[in-house]
């Protein structure tokens, strides 16, 4: 009898969050999932089947939404990683200013995503922004950032990179900050150097943290679309297009089903990617 009133009593404790996550998390997939598969307007809706996706999967412009969006994934998610555990280890470090030099790294991160696309607009405007009036400065001719279509998508993801980079070097300061001393003691009594200190020590035992950071750099590469729409709106042509935007687009013609439908394609998509990402680099992980 006691241990049947223990477990009523955890559920009790459980039920208030299963009902928030069914009502905002479950309950929105599942409606989804349904009108994907209807004709609908805030007024009405007709079940279509599959049509939707059909539609959807034959759009013209969503070959190069697919390609970009896994470019701009990878492009995000590795400079994060590299330049995160850079920042990290270096954060670590004896510094007098170390306190205010991560408070600057990571003020980007609280900065309005839609706030930073515009004003690196303004910043990489061919002949008035700022970075190609330096670049003239040193004599250097600067690019059409945004207008250029071999560019524009690296552009923007390097401006997410500035915004984004700061959290992960949050997250490998944690990670490497849990390393204890003895590896760093034991290394130095056996004449290991700096390289040493970083190969043997940090590398395999922040992997933890830098999982966190590739899987959700890649998850937030992959559903990226405010700054994208800010900066580019999936211009010039497709050539900045995601599949967000693609959707979003769809959504603003008025064909509400089979925008659904893309945001059904989509959260698929980021599954099928960021799942069997996940168990690989959970295999390689190093225990502490």
């Amino acid at each position: 009898m006691n241990k049947l009133t223990g477990k009523t009593y955890t559920y009790a404790f459980l039920l208030p969050a299963g009902i928030v996550y069914f009502v905002f998390f479950l309950l929105p997939t599942i409606m989804s999932l349904f009108f994907s598969m209807t004709w609908w307007s805030l007024t009405d809706w007709e079940f279509i089947g599959l049509e939707n996706f059909k539609t959807f999967l034959t759009e013209p412009s969503l070959n190069i939404g697919f390609k970009n969006t896994v470019i701009y994934a990878v492009v995000t998610s590795v400079l994060k990683v590299i330049l995160g555990l850079l920042l990290g280890i270096f954060l670590c470090g004896k510094l007098k200013t170390v306190g205010f030099i991560r408070s600057m790294v990571f003020f980007p991160t609280l900065l309005s995503t839609i706030a930073v696309g515009i004003a690196f607009t303004m910043l990489m405007h061919p002949s008035q922004g700022m970075i190609n009036i330096v670049l003239q400065g040193i004599g250097i001719t600067g690019p059409d950032w945004l207008g250029d279509t071999r560019i524009a998508l690296i552009s923007v993801a390097l401006v997410d990179v500035w915004k984004g980079v700061g959290m992960a070097t949050v997250i490998f300061i944690a990670g490497i900050m849990s390393i204890p001393e003895d590896y760093y003691e034991a290394l130095m009594i056996d004449g290991g150097n700096a390289w040493h200190k970083f190969k043997s020590i940090i590398l395999p035992l922040s992997r933890p943290a830098m999982n966190t950071v590739i899987i959700l750099s890649f998850i937030g590469g992959l559903r990226s679309f405010d700054l994208i729409w800010a900066m580019t709106k999936g211009g010039p042509g497709f050539s900045t297009d995601l599949i967000a935007s693609i959707i979003y687009k769809q959504y603003q013609a008025g064909f509400y089903g089979l925008s659904t439908a893309g945001n059904v394609i989509l959260f698929i998509l980021v599954s099928a990617l960021a799942f069997p990402l996940y168990a690989y680099l959970n295999k390689k992980e190093v225990d502490l």
